[in-house]
């Protein structure tokens, strides 16, 4: 390779397909690099970028990043991570893409690193906040020429290139291990119904009875279903199968891109959704009030930022040194019952239980050594700084009310 190479984020579709040529017409470089990751794709998504890398001849590399993707998402369900509802997908996939493909540039001596994002959605910045931290230049075609679908497909066309005439179905579909997303199209209309064939992991709600699964945490990590112990990859996609078959992990929503747009989006997450019911259940039984509250805000900073693509920010390590210090005792197994699209935690266990049976139970008399009596002087405590502050405020209202009625009542004096 030399300093006239550049590394493209290569899927085989349109967008990447036309950049081929575009960075050398209109960039200058001599070579072109696709870099394609697998983190969980289906199998004809390589088979379409790999005959179209070989119909462009064009020098093809496949990482498979499935382990590290698989190891980030479980490393998000101990932080309970989503975005404005839904769990994160995409956004957890994209700074794994684009370190992979930044290690292929770098160890290939490329002098630049390309994607094909336009420049309204959230890829473009999840990708180059990875890039912008190495040397090399970072080039985006699609954005920089400010290129339409309608232009590339002509484009396309005119250069004989290997799309379908840039048709890829009616809807854009991303998927990769945790999640699937389907948008465009009649989708854009947030008042259209969604047939059900946009579904492909998620089967329609209520057509299976209802199942129990265990989930078997270790330090917050989901470890095993069922009593069996899995690895991360092996576990995702046996819970997507087991929760996807009775409609669990569906999400239609209005979603806030970080550009300031608002667009509809319609996800999949089977396996997702079954493992965030199951940790926040676990959670709920062994941490403390005031560790739960706090969480919380540490868990919708970490989602905020995972949604940015910027899990390797100094903030990001700070909140995961307070997650890791809760998820030490978050070790159990959950029971999940899967019914008509919905995922409820129906039972927990676990060594570290801040629960006491004796003690919650309307059949004792105390909690350790506390008599119910006990409670009386808590209870005339209980909101009595709330009762002061509205006495206060009934009192200020009546003198207001007072004044107003002596001051009306001398103004009409006077002018009589």
């Amino acid at each position: 390779m030399s300093e006239s190479t550049v590394a493209l984020a290569f899927s085989g579709g349109l967008d990447t397909t036309v950049c081929v040529p575009l960075l050398k017409e209109e960039y200058g470089y001599d070579d072109v690099v696709g870099v394609t990751v697998d983190v969980g794709q289906p199998e004809a998504e390589f088979d379409e970028a790999e005959e179209t890398a070989e119909a462009l001849d064009l020098e093809h590399y496949v990482v498979d990043a499935t382990e590290a993707f698989a190891d980030l998402c479980l490393q998000s369900v101990r932080a309970n991570a989503d975005y404005q509802g839904y769990p994160l997908g995409t956004a957890l996939a994209r700074p794994v893409i684009a370190q992979a493909i930044l290690d292929v540039a770098e160890e290939q001596g490329c002098a630049a690193i390309a994607h094909g994002c336009t420049g309204k959605g959230n890829d473009q910045l999840r990708f180059e906040a990875v890039w912008r931290d190495s040397d090399l230049e970072v080039i985006a075609p699609v954005r920089e020429l400010g290129l339409t679908r309608e232009w590339e497909m002509e484009y396309a066309a005119e250069k004989d290139l290997p799309v379908e005439g840039g048709n890829e179905g009616a809807w854009s579909i991303d998927t990769n291990l945790w999640s699937r997303s389907v948008e465009g199209d009649d989708l854009e209309d947030p008042g259209y119904v969604p047939p059900e064939d946009i579904y492909e992991w998620t089967e329609t709600p209520g057509s299976r009875d209802a199942e129990l699964v265990e989930v078997e945490f270790e330090d917050g990590y989901a470890v095993g279903l069922d009593g069996e112990t899995l690895d991360a990859t092996d576990l995702i996609e046996q819970l997507n199968e087991v929760a996807g078959a009775h409609g669990v992990g569906r999400t239609d929503m209005m979603e806030d891109r970080m550009l300031g747009l608002k667009v509809r989006e319609n996800y999949e997450h089977p396996a997702a959704t079954a493992l965030l019911t199951a940790h926040e259940a676990l959670e709920g039984l062994v941490l403390t009030q005031e560790e739960r509250s706090f969480k919380s805000q540490v868990d919708r900073q970490w989602g905020e930022k995972a949604y940015e693509g910027l899990i390797a920010a100094p903030l990001v390590t700070a909140l995961e040194g307070f997650i890791d210090a809760t998820q030490s005792r978050v070790t159990g197994t959950v029971t999940l019952k899967l019914e008509g699209g919905q995922c409820r935690a129906v039972g927990r266990e676990s060594d570290y239980a801040v629960y006491s049976e004796s003690a919650a139970s309307f059949n004792t008399e105390t909690v350790d050594g506390i008599a119910q009596a006990d409670a009386t002087g808590v209870a005339k405590y209980h909101g009595f700084q709330s009762r002061l502050a509205n006495a206060v405020l009934a009192k200020a209202g009546a003198d207001d009310a007072t004044e107003a009625l002596v001051t009306d009542g001398g103004d009409d004096d006077t002018e009589q």
